[in-house]
């Protein structure tokens, strides 16, 4: 195990009706005048923001709000929300939404007080030193940003998407309702549950040795997901379900399961890719391209792959190892299948056709290198993409 340092300061607030804290905890935070970022419809359909606004007016919070977040959050609203909380002079900002609405919030509160283009961050130009406080209330439960010090945007110009982290865009507090999770569609929910396993996946394989205890925990919740998932195709409504997954989609990415441990993070980087040329969901993109990275890179550490298979789909640990791995791999293929992921090219939306214009920006956005369980070039992203292009 590798010396670490692990710090995740996010107060969270989990269970029903717990919405009704939001504006005691952002005053408690120091919170005054607030930048409330959303998507774009259903925060208004469903009445949450209304019911956070009367919260906010009934404990005397200034407020503004900023809507339009999309799937792949872009440059673009960031500018705008910089440009809006500079002018209305807000010390705080509320997320309201998933992983795409608590990403550009974090990319706000960082950009508000620094005085140059916010993208110097994602060039690595300059890094952040100071950021407004920030916090979320989760109605998607996937990328786990209500609990991490990272976030992602998209630079419409060349169509460059890119992750940054930093501790002073982690939240300072999470409202979780499983409840408001309830009326997802089948697809965003599935979509999630591929982000948050992938979250996991990313630091499971690893080279490092001796990490028996965060093994056993990606393990299980690996274990958790997969079986909540099955309940809540048919049962959406499923409470428990609903907040195992809710829950799973934070610990999956607020740090716990990397410490001590070398993370791998090349299959982030070829999905970003693609969500950015095709404007996909990261989850359907992250469905294709984990087993086919997994395909590829399986030899260079086969043991952790006949773990993977043993520990988590319950494979039988006869014949060969490449027998055994192999095996572990078809089955996570086949667990999305079975939930209605995307598998390939095709069923994704992507074409085989468009591998080059996919490396020619991973080439900008990686300097030709990624990835750490296998060190990857060009030549390799290609033969991966390649698998993932076949049916």
């Amino acid at each position: 195990m590798n010396n670490f340092r692990f710090c995740s300061p996010t107060e969270f607030i989990f269970g029903k009706n717990t919405i009704c804290k939001v504006a005691q905890l952002v005053k408690q935070y120091g919170g005054s005048k607030v930048l409330i970022h959303y998507g774009n419809k259903s925060a208004k359909k469903s009445g949450l923001l209304t019911q956070i606004e009367n919260c906010f007016q009934n404990e005397f919070i200034e407020y503004v709000k900023l809507g339009g977040v999309q799937p792949n959050p872009i440059d673009e609203l960031v500018y705008k929300g910089i440009e809006l909380g500079r002018k209305e002079k807000v010390n705080f900002i509320l997320a309201i939404g998933g992983g795409s609405v608590i990403d550009s919030a974090k990319a706000i509160a960082a950009g508000i007080l620094y005085n140059g283009d916010f993208w110097n961050f994602f060039e690595g130009i300059v890094t952040i030193n100071h950021a407004l406080p920030i916090a979320t209330v989760l109605t998607l439960p996937a990328a786990g940003s209500e609990g991490s010090p990272n976030t992602v945007i998209t630079k419409t110009d060349g169509m460059l998407k890119r992750g940054i982290g930093s501790s002073f865009i982690r939240p300072v507090f999470s409202i979780m309702d499983p409840v408001l999770t309830f009326t997802l569609p089948t697809c965003q929910t599935v979509y999630g549950i591929a982000d948050m396993m992938a979250h996991v996946m990313e630091r499971y394989f690893t080279q490092t040795q001796g990490v028996d205890i965060t093994d056993r925990m990606c393990e299980s919740i690996l274990l958790s997901i997969i079986h909540s998932a099955k309940t809540l195709i048919r049962e959406p409504e499923n409470y428990d379900a609903r907040a195992n997954i809710m829950w799973a989609s934070t610990i999956a990415h607020n740090g716990i399961c990397g410490v001590g441990r070398e993370e791998d993070w090349a299959t982030h980087a070829l999905e970003h890719e693609l969500s950015a040329l095709y404007n996909i969901a990261h989850g359907a993109g992250l469905a294709v391209m984990f087993p086919a990275w997994m395909q590829y890179v399986y030899t260079a550490g086969i043991d952790r792959f006949v773990q993977f298979a043993t520990r988590v789909w319950n494979i039988e640990n006869i014949g060969s190892k490449k027998e055994i791995a192999l095996k572990g791999i078809h089955a996570l293929k086949d667990f999305f299948s079975s939930i209605k992921l995307p598998i390939n090219f095709e069923q994704l939306g992507a074409q085989k056709s468009d591998i080059d214009k996919l490396i020619d920006t991973l080439k900008i956005n990686t300097k030709g290198k990624l990835g750490n369980f296998l060190l990857l070039d060009m030549n390799d992203a290609r033969a991966i993409y390649e698998i993932a292009a076949k049916r």
